[in-house]
């Protein structure tokens, strides 16, 4: 045999023996796993019967339910809210708050801010209405202190900015009103939280100062709306989905046929399922503010639940961090907790990823992640705080995750399949009713 045929019939000697099955690859164990599932999964009639029975329990407790407000309560501290306002209004509030500075000046007294404290040791979770709250405390920004006088600048600029802006009637994004005074502001996050600021103190919405964050948030799916007038089809925004305008004020028309709102951490799940047209095999909105969640998107999430009377089911990671950002849609976020009211969206069901998942679905080792000593110590402040203590099942939850000391991502489930989230996981979640 010659030298080039015996390299030749070397070469083809694997191949032979692949095509012959003497080497196949036995099925992994996770890939046996997902079949198993999908056995028992039941058809998409007897699903949707499933979660029907849902969207009905939800319908009928939101219309016996009453709503519960806090002038309701004999809270033993008195507490500020802010609402949204019209321009004329806020116009007004700026304009109160200038003249009572010109009149101290005038006096000789110079000049001080009454600022409401947003400090974490003023806030307060009220459990009848499951959210965070704002204490009616207030502290003194003037501007003879050395202490308090570039603050106390800040605050009159912002105030100049904003009243300009509500004169022209538009909107401006934070980012904008930073770049009018950069050496002033010197970061935005200074200038952002002397907007909060401000908005506390006028009484008002941050949205109802013009003054709105970049788009964030999308959202696909069963919902048709106007923004600005346009009428927007969701289920027609393609694998991207439609962004959530920043103007929600300017968002009208809210239409839908769908059974539930499916609220998504990520946006890589974000767009498997919309890439896989989840929405129109299960009707649903699926929204997402691509992690930590922006105004725009809480509030486009509060509108939906109040005006559509859908129930609201929540992906987020099987981490402290994916339970924290869930926190912050439901009880409201302590940095805008005067905002509570209008930015909080209660009784978002938990459908997953849970750290009991990670077993019952047996997602491979491989896939999982050991939480650092940071996680773990977030995982047990979270045990402390009273919005979970109230609910039984997260304290379970949280308590298997600290114990195992492992979290996962929703990728995680793509170990099975990258089909499988919105094919198998999802289906047999909504099947068992699997959620807290």
């Amino acid at each position: 045999m010659s030298e080039r045929k015996r390299r030749r019939s070397e070469a083809a000697a694997p191949v032979a023996s692949i095509s012959d099955g003497s080497t196949s690859k036995k099925p992994r164990k996770q890939d046996s796993h997902a079949q198993g599932l999908r056995k028992h999964l039941k058809s998409d009639a007897e699903i949707l019967a499933s979660i029907r029975e849902m969207y009905e329990a939800s319908r009928s407790e939101v219309s016996s339910s009453k709503a519960v407000s806090l002038s309701d309560l004999n809270l033993s501290s008195a507490c500020r809210e802010v609402s949204d306002r019209d321009v004329a209004s806020v116009q007004v509030a700026i304009e109160r708050t200038v003249l009572a500075v010109a009149r101290s000046i005038l006096a000789g007294s110079g000049f001080s801010f009454d600022v409401p404290s947003r400090a974490a040791s003023n806030q307060l979770y009220v459990p009848e209405i499951d959210r965070i709250v704002l204490r009616d405390k207030s502290s003194s920004r003037p501007f003879a202190s050395l202490s308090t006088v570039r603050k106390a600048t800040v605050t009159a600029r912002v105030l100049s900015l904003v009243y300009a802006v509500l004169r022209r009637d538009i909107h401006i994004t934070k980012r904008d009103l930073f770049y009018t005074d950069v050496k002033l502001f010197q970061d935005q996050s200074q200038s952002d939280a002397v907007l909060d600021d401000v908005s506390c103190m006028l009484g008002c919405t941050r949205s109802s100062l013009h003054v709105v964050a970049s788009e964030k948030g999308v959202v696909v799916g069963r919902l048709v709306f106007t923004d600005d007038g346009d009428r927007i089809d969701c289920t027609k925004m393609g694998i991207g989905g439609k962004a959530i305008p920043p103007n929600i004020d300017r968002v009208g028309n809210l239409e839908s046929d769908a059974l539930f709102i499916l609220l998504v951490e990520k946006d890589a799940a974000f767009m498997r399922l919309a890439e896989d047209r989840f929405y129109n095999r299960f009707p649903c909105i699926i929204v997402t503010a691509k992690g930590q969640p922006d105004v725009a998107t809480r509030l486009f999430l509060k509108r939906m639940k109040t005006e559509l009377k859908l129930p609201v089911l929540a992906l987020v990671d099987s981490d402290p961090y994916g339970l924290k950002i869930l926190s912050v849609y439901m009880c409201g976020s302590k940095n805008m907790s005067y905002d509570s009211s209008n930015l909080t969206t209660p009784d978002i069901k938990w459908l997953g990823v849970r750290p009991s998942d990670l077993d019952k679905y047996k997602v491979p080792e491989q896939c999982r992640l050991p939480m650092t000593d940071q996680d773990v110590k977030a995982g047990k402040d979270l045990l402390e705080e009273d919005f979970v203590k109230k609910n039984e099942g997260w304290v379970k939850e949280l308590e298997i995750m600290v114990k195992t000391r492992q979290k996962a991502e929703i990728q995680a489930l793509s170990s099975f399949g990258f089909q499988y989230l919105s094919e198998v996981y999802l289906p047999l979640k909504l099947q068992q009713r699997d959620w807290l």
